[in-house]
């Protein structure tokens, strides 16, 4: 088994895609500011779980699913700013951060069934 066969890896990188295209529409001005930290934080997410998959220890990989589960909390405040700053509708910022949170379940479940399988 390896991370492209987690859940949690598998939506985050869908994920990654939609903040790509969401964060495409955002004004010019924003391209170093709320863009590019939009865009990073979503690619961490999948990134720490693959980096994370792939080191030596249990303790190890889930300390990155802890840093995975900062970067989703990170975008998921960065995406209520952008709707507070009218950047997105209620309707995209609905569907977007159902999705957000999705990510957040799996990683919080896949860290408490690691924890419970080290004891």
């Amino acid at each position: 088994m390896t991370h492209k066969d987690l859940d949690a890896w598998k939506i985050s990188v869908e994920l990654v895609t939609e903040i790509y295209q969401l964060t495409g529409n955002y004004p010019k001005d924003e391209i170093f500011g709320l863009t590019n930290q939009m865009r990073r934080a979503s690619i961490s997410i999948p990134s720490n779980i693959a980096e994370g998959a792939a080191r030596n220890s249990k303790k190890e990989f889930i300390q990155f699913l802890y840093i995975a589960l900062g970067s989703q909390q990170e975008l998921d405040t960065q995406l209520l700013i952008s709707r507070n700053l009218n950047f997105i509708t209620e309707d995209s910022y609905n569907q977007i951060t159902d999705k957000v949170q999705t990510v957040g379940k799996l990683l919080n479940g896949l860290i408490k069934y690691l924890k419970s399988n080290d004891k």
